[in-house]
Formats: C-alpha cells, sequence, structure tokens
C-alpha cells in the first residue's frame, strides 16, 4: 500500500509539475490553441461549421494524462475565443480513479453554443464537466451525427491524441480561469 501511494503522488507531483516548468505564455497558448482548432477542423471538416455558429470556443491545445494502477491526473492550459477573439484563459485539472496505465497528449475543444451556455464558465471562474449544463462530448467517431448540431448546450470533441493510454474508470474534471505570463 506504500509503494501504491507513493507511485501515485510521483505521478501527480510529475505530471502537474511538468507543465508549470515551461507554461505558455498568453501569445503562445493563442497561437497553440488557434492551430489546434484548425487541426481539429481538417480533420473533421464538419466542426468547422459548429466552430462558426458557436458563441464561443475553449480549446486545449495540450493536456497531459498519465495513471498507473488505482489513480490518474490530467492537466493542460487552453485559450477561450469569443466570436474569434481572445476572451480569457483557462486551466484543465482531472483526477481519474479506476484501474488504469499508460500516459498520452491530446486536445480539446469545448464549442459554447449560446451566451447562456458561457455563463455557467464565466459565473464561477471555472466549470465542473461532471456538472456541466447539457454537456455532449464527441470523438472523430460520432462527430458527425446531426444531433450535435443543436445550436444549444456545450460541445465537446476530444482530439490528436497521442500516447498509450488504457483505463476503466471515471474523471472529475475542473476548469479554472488564470492569467498567463506575458
Amino acid at each position: 500500500m506504500r509503494f501504491l501511494k507513493t507511485l501515485l503522488l510521483f505521478t501527480a507531483t510529475t505530471l502537474l509539475v511538468a507543465r508549470g516548468g515551461n507554461a505558455a505564455t498568453a501569445q503562445q497558448l493563442q497561437t497553440e490553441g488557434q492551430a489546434a482548432l484548425e487541426n481539429l477542423y481538417a480533420a473533421n471538416p464538419k466542426t468547422r461549421d459548429l466552430g462558426q455558429k458557436a458563441y464561443a470556443v475553449l480549446v486545449f491545445p495540450t493536456v497531459v494524462r498519465a495513471g498507473l494502477l488505482m489513480a490518474g491526473f490530467e492537466r493542460g492550459d487552453g485559450v477561450l475565443f469569443v466570436k474569434g477573439n481572445v476572451d480569457g484563459y483557462y486551466n484543465t485539472t482531472s483526477a481519474c480513479p479506476g484501474l488504469q496505465a499508460g500516459a498520452q497528449t491530446y486536445s480539446y475543444a469545448l464549442f459554447f453554443m449560446t451566451p447562456e451556455d458561457l455563463k455557467s464558465l464565466k459565473k464561477s471562474g471555472g466549470l465542473n464537466l461532471g456538472a456541466a449544463p447539457g454537456l455532449t462530448v464527441a470523438d472523430k467517431g460520432v462527430a458527425g451525427g446531426a444531433s450535435l448540431y443543436t445550436l444549444q448546450g456545450i460541445k465537446a470533441f476530444v482530439f490528436g491524441q497521442k500516447g498509450l493510454m488504457a483505463n476503466i474508470g471515471f474523471k472529475a474534471t475542473k476548469i479554472s480561469q488564470y492569467t498567463p505570463s506575458k
């Protein structure tokens, strides 16, 4: 049991410190965020139309996930675009209990279809994805479905996965506003 606690502490520390040691500047996040969205649009052309209809898009260009045995952790920094203009910076942190092994990086984007959908993020300075109103999550395999293209709710797309990760469990995700370095 002591070994497991040590291993989990090491995994969490490595994951959280790795990104913090070379945190992106505001300009880097904006550039990486726009590039990540273009990658999503190229891989799934229907998402470009969704992006044009969305009131706002919060994109996390790189999220790092690592897990071993009974726990995993995720962390990444992102940028919020409202009608194409930068409106803030956010980070995402997740705890992922359950059986798992591996490490991966990926990108994800949240499309807020109306100003009301964005209010849950703005009001609290963050968002708990487990409690997000009207959240629809899609990967490339289901993103072509017409049900994703309603003009309400929050649409989430995970893309650009790299690495190897196997897991059975769930995750609790918190998105919080922050100020990156200039």
